[in-house]
């Protein structure tokens, strides 16, 4: 059984619980134990108990993230021991990128990320997709060590120099507990609002550098995006001057204030043909289609940012595409 250690920001900690529950398999099967520092049990000293499971661990996962890369301790000692380790050939380090975030030029950059080509899992149009892409990952590269890594790890091995402050994001001391704490999270209305927002905002970029790249590779396409207002764009493709599609997407559009809507017409008068709204998962919030193009089929998928402008280009572009 290889032994797995997660290296995190507590600020992904959301993030690491999904990661975590992808990873099940691997558990059932005997296959992994993980370890993170939500597992130091009370009296316990922070520091070194961190080390001991770093020197142990075959498999390391940097969860990488803005906050990953600016916390001093998960960067300058959970990070560098790790790669002293991976170099050594005593552990395989799998940096996971969470989040996007300016991490090309990190130490790590040198090791292959997961997910697939490095894509922030948070980018992906569906999250499991991304985190069971991370999940193969693990388990190609447990597959690969064999019983190797814990022989070369012995466990009087000492444990790396404790630095001088405690991990800011550690657990304080106190009474045993329980390392299953994650409770359900509620969303208030200005929560949803925003999340809303941000997510139109990325779809307006999202069309613009879609029709902008469509006209670029195709000689006889002329592509127009349109910023019409504060809550509303449209989208125009011609070839050789006649039209073939067009669409106009609008936050709180056709009465229906808390939610996204797609038409086929660019002033959106010709009603509406798909609407994005909000929900929420005991974590996260989401983004959910109705599938009024697609007969309810795409009503059930939990969409991000970029899985819901997929969704929407999907509909603008299939014209294009018979």
């Amino acid at each position: 059984m290889a032994k797995l250690f997660f290296s995190y920001s507590h600020q992904d900690e959301v993030l690491r619980n999904k990661l975590e529950t992808h990873l099940s398999m691997l558990r059932r099967q005997g296959l992994i134990e993980s370890w993170h520092d939500r597992r130091i049990t009370a009296g316990s000293e922070l520091d070194a108990a961190i080390s001991e499971h770093i020197e142990a661990a075959d498999v390391i996962l940097l969860l990488v993230s803005s906050d990953f890369l600016a916390s001093e301790y998960c960067y300058s000692t959970e990070m560098m021991r790790a790669l002293e380790r991976h170099e050594a050939r005593k552990a395989r380090v799998i940096p996971v990128i969470l989040r996007p975030c300016d991490w090309h030029t990190a130490p790590f950059s040198k090791l292959l990320a997961a997910p697939r080509d490095g894509k922030a899992i948070t980018m992906w149009p569906n999250e499991d997709e991304a985190f069971t892409d991370v999940a193969v990952k693990v388990r190609d590269a447990v597959k690969a060590l064999g019983t190797a890594p814990a022989a070369s790890a012995p466990r009087s091995q000492p444990a790396m120099p404790a630095p001088s402050t405690l991990r800011p994001e550690a657990a304080t001391a106190g009474r045993p507990r329980s390392s299953n704490l994650r409770l359900t999270k509620e969303f208030s209305q200005l929560d949803v609002d925003e999340f809303l927002r941000d997510s139109f905002e990325y779809m307006a970029k999202f069309f613009e550098g879609s029709v902008n790249e469509l006209q670029q590779r195709n000689s006889d396409i002329q592509a127009r995006f349109e910023r019409l207002d504060a809550r509303r764009f449209a989208a125009h493709v011609y070839r050789n001057g006649r039209r073939l599609a067009e669409c106009s997407i609008c936050l709180g559009g056709g009465g229906f204030g808390r939610s996204i809507t797609f038409s086929y017409d660019r002033s959106g008068g010709g009603g509406i043909n798909e609407m994005m709204n909000v929900d929420n998962d005991s974590q996260s919030l989401y983004l959910k289609a109705t599938g009024l193009q697609s007969f309810g089929q795409s009503r059930g998928e939990q969409l991000s940012h970029e899985g819901a402008a997929e969704h929407l280009w999907a509909l603008f572009i299939a014209p294009l595409q018979r």
